[in-house]
């Protein structure tokens, strides 16, 4: 019992920079659902059943005019890399491990809870893995109430540029690396240029959003992972 107590506690303390960068980021999910349409009600229950950033933004902005085939299609592929984070911390676990826990486990595999949980040393116990979500699942939930609240109580201009936060959260994201990898750099740079051509060309303008993120995914992901692939460590 002990153990299991430990084990939480450093899950917590590892989750309170998860659960803070989720509150900030989350806080403009808030806001543009609550400008999608949705009731702050939907938008906070959309965030604790999901967890998925990137999956829950591409939601919102394929809703207008899109089947539910093509939004789950989209979500399919934009978080198809949880399917391979949960595969690498699998081998991680205790091979007796009970299947329950695992289960549970699977609902917090996130890209900053997987890499805490991965960089740990030995073998991982789902309650480290609970700490962090104790932490990591709180900041995200509270984070869209909080901006679905003061989504109708803030000023349109305030509201207009808190919108740009999410831009820069991505701008923040992929800098970094891409300033030391030619490759990523030129795979962001290629996507930046087909997805302005999609919006140009008389044809491909005509594609649903939701359909173009589809056919973009495939493209230059495919085609950076047959050019470039990563090779792996001896």
């Amino acid at each position: 019992m002990n153990e299991k107590i430990s084990q939480f506690k450093a899950g917590l303390k590892d989750g309170i920079p998860i659960g803070l960068g989720y509150l900030a980021v989350s806080f403009t999910f808030g806001i543009m659902a609550k400008g999608a349409g949705l009731t702050t009600l939907e938008a906070v229950v959309l965030s604790f059943t999901n967890l998925t950033s990137a999956g829950q933004f591409a939601g919102l902005g394929i809703t207008a005019g899109s089947s539910l085939v093509e939004m789950a299609m989209a979500q399919l592929i934009i978080n198809l890399r949880y399917c391979l984070m949960s595969c690498s911390l699998s081998q991680k676990l205790d091979s007796h491990m009970p299947f329950f826990h695992r289960f549970l486990m699977s609902y917090g595999v996130t890209d900053e809870i997987f890499g805490v949980s991965v960089c740990k040393s030995g073998v991982l116990s789902p309650y480290f893995s609970y700490g962090l979500m104790a932490m990591a699942v709180p900041g995200w939930t509270i984070g869209t109430l909080l901006g679905a609240v003061s989504g109708s109580l803030l000023p349109a201009r305030l509201l207009s540029a808190l919108n740009v936060a999410l831009y820069g959260m991505f701008l923040a994201v992929v800098i970094p690396p891409a300033r030391e990898n030619k490759v990523l750099r030129m795979v962001i740079l290629v996507s930046m240029a087909l997805s302005f051509l999609f919006t140009q060309i008389p044809v491909l303008r005509d594609i649903s959003s939701g359909f173009k993120i589809i056919i973009l995914t495939f493209i230059v992901a495919g085609s950076a992972a047959v050019l470039f692939p990563v090779k792996e460590e001896e």
